[in-house]
């Protein structure tokens, strides 16, 4: 299982992402979050195959389709760390941590 912990920044709505797969394909997520879009989003995804997410382009990607018709907030970096954990609960790429850092002049 990977579990991701997310602070998606000045919004302050903080999201854990829980992911598991017994096959390589099929991933099960969990979700759990303060924002009640993001909540909706988790729960109309439940187990989506990995391939379908981690390979398609943003306009097909079941993911982003989704994220679209529960939140309109495009910078929102959720969407992309769910993607994150289901390529590293299916075993396509490993876990690493990611990061936006702003530089203040």
């Amino acid at each position: 299982m990977v579990r991701l912990e997310l602070d998606p920044g000045i919004c302050g709505l903080k999201t854990r992402i829980e992911a598991s797969s017994e096959d390589g394909r099929l991933v099960r997520l969990g979700i759990e979050s303060q924002c009640p879009s993001i909540q909706a989003l988790g729960e109309s995804l439940g187990e989506v195959d990995a391939y379908q997410v981690c390979f398609a382009g943003f306009r097909e990607s079941p993911v982003y389709r989704a994220a679209g018709e529960h939140f309109k907030h495009a910078a929102c970096p959720v969407p992309s760390a769910i993607i994150k954990a289901v390529e590293a609960a299916a075993g396509l790429a490993l876990p690493k941590d990611v990061r936006f850092t702003f530089e203040h002049n």
